[in-house]
């Protein structure tokens, strides 16, 4: 009787709606666990899967199913625009020297005594610049592991710090698909978002260095190889022109921000300040609109990570004036510094763009469906209070993760779950958002088969089970958050189309 009300009231049983998320869940997890499939077409299949049960078991209309997902994805048109200029924008700070100059400057940081909490900013640095948390955790991260080993440091700690501050970077820059995938999904804009988690994420980043400044007094005996150092940065020397112009465009973006330009703008003002950069180290503007296309190749990094022997790696080094080190140190730094930095270009963000449309018609043919309203009024029956709504959303975007398999599903579909509820709550859509940062960002690489917990074992060599436990940003972020909110701390609520933060606790009936 009740499943045949719920079909008469246009809206499917709480049985079928379990049904479908089940088997969604099941054929995602089994294509990209077990399979080890890219991400893209378990997920077309399983919008098929459910088009069909909406179109033939539902009785809806297909003109109606395809409404609903092309409304989906024309409301995330903006953040594939703001990830397109990301791409260019990653390109242009390439050949212009800003990334390489961070990651240059900060390496002086290194002390012994300060490893531990140094291995934190140097990777949150990175990873703020570039975006990318496999990036950091690939290049700079292996580095951080071996300078940590001749420490007496244990991999465990290094890589979880490493973990730490490369999700860091990924969940608060502007550049991170992440970052733009959130609010696009929960209907806020780019730096509102990156302002709201700052409530949330600051308090946890002050935590972790504290006691990571604690951690790091054990070691203040210890002596630091700084040849590896030294050949990172002489080599990026050589390649790019370093100078602490690489702090304008960082500045750029960051006061665009502070004065609440929207988001496009602000990065075009990145690109365009960083372009002038380029032309003034004599780079074309040819070369610019390629690399802008394409991404950056290395060029004396990559020709002495593929040298031929180390005779040869020697002659490269003399013919670029860095004959003082030693040719097999050199080609291996080469090829960490090859693999950071040839990326970038409005090409390299198209697999993200193209994943986001796909998870996006998902979205969309659930909803039209009807099958995430009937479980979410499901699992929110009870929820009165804002931090019982975040705590919901948290624990969704875990299992998302642990049963889904994959960081960005972990955004989309509590997402698409949630911003409905939000708004009726009178919560601001970046309340959702910033929820699904601290929880499907940052949980994402402590489990083990997980896309982001697979692929940095297999870059750091070290299991999610091993390096969990010391990185302690991931795992306290959720709970600073969901404790913030049962506080009245930091809770922004939208009323006549302004968000406000107020100490309510209560959600609106």
């Amino acid at each position: 009787m009740e499943g045949n009300a719920a079909k008469e009231a246009g809206k499917p049983s709480l049985g079928l709606s379990m049904g479908v998320f089940l088997v969604v869940a099941a054929l995602i997890s089994w294509a990209v666990i077990k399979v080890e499939a890219e991400v893209h077409m378990p997920i077309v299949t399983a919008a098929i899967f459910v088009a069909l049960v909406g179109r033939f078991v539902m009785k809806i209309p297909w003109a109606h199913l395809e409404e609903s997902a092309l409304n989906s994805i024309m409301a995330a048109m903006q953040a594939n625009m703001i990830l397109m200029s990301v791409g260019i924008l990653v390109g242009i700070w390439l050949v212009a020297g800003i990334v390489p100059g961070l990651i240059y400057y900060g390496l002086f940081i290194l002390k012994p005594s300060f490893f531990p909490l140094a291995t934190l900013l140097i990777c949150s640095i990175i990873s703020l610049a570039t975006g990318s948390s496999w990036q950091t955790s690939g290049t700079i991260g292996i580095a951080m592991l071996g300078i940590g080993n001749g420490l007496g440091v244990p991999v465990a700690l290094t890589a979880g710090v490493i973990i730490s501050g490369a999700y860091f970077g990924d969940k608060m820059s502007p550049l991170s698909d992440t970052t733009n995938l959130a609010p696009a999904v929960s209907g806020a804009s780019l730096f509102d978002h990156i302002r709201a988690m700052c409530w949330t994420t600051g308090p946890t980043y002050v935590i972790v260095a504290a006691i990571l400044a604690f951690i790091g007094v054990k070691f203040a005996g210890g002596t630091i190889d700084t040849s590896r150092i030294q050949a990172i940065q002489q080599i990026l020397a050589a390649e790019f022109s370093i100078s602490p112009l690489c702090f304008l465009p960082p500045l750029v973006i960051i006061a665009c921000a502070a004065l609440k330009m929207p988001a496009l703008p602000g990065i075009f003002a990145g690109i365009l300040t960083s372009v002038f950069i380029a032309l003034f180290q004599g780079v074309s503007i040819g070369d610019i609109w390629n690399i802008a296309q394409n991404g950056y190749s290395a060029a004396l990094s990559q020709n002495l990570a593929d040298a031929a022997d180390l005779a040869a790696a020697g002659k490269i080094l003399a013919e670029n004036g860095l004959s003082a080190l030693n040719p097999e140190l050199a080609k291996d730094v080469a090829g960490m510094i090859a693999k950071l930095v040839s990326r970038g270009g409005m090409q390299s963000m198209m697999w993200s763009v193209s994943m986001v449309i796909c998870a996006l018609t998902l979205g969309g043919f659930m909803e039209r469906c009807g099958f995430l309203e009937v479980l979410l009024g499901t699992l929110t029956k009870n929820v009165k209070r804002v931090g019982g709504l975040i705590a919901t959303v948290v624990a969704s975007s875990v299992v998302s993760n642990v049963f889904l398999g994959d960081q960005y599903l972990s955004i989309v579909i509590p997402g698409r779950m949630f911003k409905t509820t939000f708004e009726k709550a009178g919560l601001a859509p970046r309340m959702l958002s910033r929820t699904l940062e601290d929880a499907g960002t940052l949980t994402s690489p402590l489990v083990p088969w997980n896309t982001c917990g697979a692929y940095q074992t297999s870059v750091l060599g070290v299991s999610p089970l091993v390096y969990g436990p010391y990185a302690m940003l991931n795992y306290l972020n959720p709970i600073v958050a969901i404790v913030l909110t049962y506080l009245g701390i930091g809770i922004y609520w939208r009323k006549d189309g302004v968000d406000r933060v107020e100490k309510r606790t209560a959600l609106r009936s």
